[in-house]
C-alpha cells in the first residue's frame, strides 16, 4: 500500500485524502501545455501503464452535473454514465461550469476535494488494479490510491462507464 503524503498545504485533493487518513502517494511530474492528452503524459510521465492513469470528466446528466472517471487510454460512453445513474441522457458539461462547480481547471479536475461534491461514477476497470492515478488537483500532479478507497470517499457507484 502507498505511503501516506503529509506535505503541509497541497491541493483540496491531498487535504481531503489527509484529513480521511487514506493511504496515498503524490506523484509530480513536468506538464507540457502543448501535450495533446494531459493522462498519456501523465501515464508517460509515471512510468505506468495508461488503464492504471483515470482522467476526471464531469458531464450533465439530466441537467445535473455528475463526475465520470475513466481510463485515459479510453473514452467516457455517455449513454452507460446516464444509464449508471438512472437517467436518460449525459452530454459533456460546460468547461466552465465544470471548473467553477469543482474548483479546478481542466486538465486538473480531482474526483477529490471538490468544491461541491457531486455524484460520481468510477468505471469497473479500476477494480483490476491495487492502485490507480488520478489528478490530484492541477497539472502535473497525480495522486496514487485504492480503487475502494476513491469510490468511498467519493460515494461513486461503479459502472461500465469507459470505452476502448
Amino acid at each position: 500500500m502507498p505511503k501516506k503524503s503529509r506535505k503541509p498545504g497541497g491541493t483540496p485533493a491531498t487535504v481531503a485524502l489527509t484529513a480521511a487518513g487514506t493511504a496515498f502517494t503524490v506523484h509530480a511530474y513536468d506538464h507540457d501545455p502543448a501535450s495533446p492528452s494531459y493522462g498519456e503524459e501523465a501515464a508517460q510521465a509515471l512510468g505506468v501503464t495508461p488503464d492504471r492513469v483515470f482522467k476526471t470528466l464531469v458531464a450533465d446528466v439530466d441537467g445535473e452535473l455528475t463526475v465520470a472517471i475513466v481510463p485515459v487510454a479510453g473514452q467516457l460512453d455517455l449513454k452507460a454514465l446516464a444509464a449508471a445513474v438512472g437517467a436518460k441522457r449525459a452530454t459533456m458539461a460546460d468547461p466552465a461550469a465544470a471548473e467553477r462547480t469543482t474548483g479546478y481547471v481542466r486538465g486538473g479536475i480531482s474526483p477529490l476535494g471538490q468544491r461541491k461534491p457531486l455524484r460520481t461514477v468510477l468505471d469497473t476497470s479500476a477494480s483490476a488494479h491495487s492502485t490507480i492515478c488520478v489528478s490530484a488537483g492541477r497539472r502535473g500532479l497525480e495522486v496514487e490510491l485504492s480503487p475502494s478507497d476513491l469510490a468511498t470517499l467519493t460515494s461513486a457507484v461503479l459502472a461500465p462507464i469507459g470505452r476502448a
